[in-house]
């Protein structure tokens, strides 16, 4: 190589080499200071595209689980009404079934009467407001809600209900038990004013248990349903974060161990730098 004193490639190699080294440090303090490996689009373009759809998905999975939550609590809500209305249909049971008696006189049904028909108006009230939420009626809905002569209106579940339990637009779930819910019926007409009306009560007190228990088991096997739902979308969840982390998260024992390494050629690198700038006054030396 020629001694020159315009050109000093030697110099020009090393400083080259210096600005890379310290390219490297530099992401390397930059990855242990972050935690991640991934700092910007630079740092990995595919491992970037990658890495945001995953987190996409993630995100709407946790929001799928608080849907899901949400749906059971609606589900719970909608049971705990029909629990109450099963206890009252237990004691209105009892009541015709003392009442059908021939022992009873007529202070008697009248006295089992009154609490008769206290306890369908009461089952009435539940059946028809019971809400969740912002005052959403949930079950029949109130009749009487507009003018005169107008449906009663319906309530969440008396009407099939969809709830978005996954982060794509597919993965829905939809519950209906709106069929089941309009044969669940209180009239307020019923009397236990002689022994044979309350034996009529009976049965039809019987055919009410049958009604209920249909919709509680339905409400049952969907909130069984969405508590595996969340537990597969938490499953998933879980492995997807794995997925990202792998892809985005720093390697602490590689990149301490980078920035080590280069902290050391930038060390070595100046040294030589300093003596490459030196060969200039190796051609001054010639002219002496």
């Amino acid at each position: 190589m020629a001694l020159s004193m315009h050109t000093n490639y030697a110099s020009l190699v090393t400083q080259n080499t210096l600005n890379s080294t310290n390219s490297m440090l530099t992401s390397a303090m930059e990855r242990l200071s972050t935690g991640y490996r991934i700092n910007s689009a630079a740092d990995d373009a595919a491992g970037l595209s990658i890495a945001n759809k995953l987190e996409a998905q993630n995100r709407g999975m946790s929001v799928a689980m608080r849907n899901s939550q949400d749906a059971i609590s609606m589900l719970q809500t909608a049971d705990g009404a029909l629990e109450e209305l099963t206890n009252i249909a237990y004691r209105m049971k009892d009541l015709a079934t003392q009442g059908a008696n021939g022992t009873n006189g007529e202070k008697e049904l009248k006295a089992l009467n009154a609490e008769y028909q206290e306890l369908e108006k009461e089952a009435t009230r539940i059946l028809e407001n019971t809400s969740y939420g912002a005052g959403q009626l949930l079950l029949q809905g109130t009749p009487g809600g507009g003018p005169a002569g107008t449906p009663a209106v319906e309530g969440k579940l008396a009407k099939a209900v969809t709830f978005q339990i996954g982060a794509s637009k597919d993965e829905k779930l939809e519950v209906d038990i709106s069929t089941q819910l309009k044969a669940i019926k209180f009239s307020s007409t019923a009397d236990l004013d002689t022994n044979a009306n309350a034996n009529l009560e009976i049965d039809k007190v019987q055919e009410l248990f049958d009604n209920i228990n249909e919709v509680r088991s339905a409400l049952g096997a969907n909130i069984n349903r969405l508590d595996h739902t969340i537990n597969n979308l938490s499953n998933i969840s879980e492995n997807m974060a794995a997925a990202k982390g792998r892809i985005t998260d720093a390697d602490f024992a590689i990149e301490s161990s980078n920035m080590t390494k280069n902290q050391m050629l930038m060390q070595a690198g100046t040294t030589v730098l300093s003596q490459t700038n030196q060969l200039t006054g190796m051609a001054i030396s010639l002219l002496r």
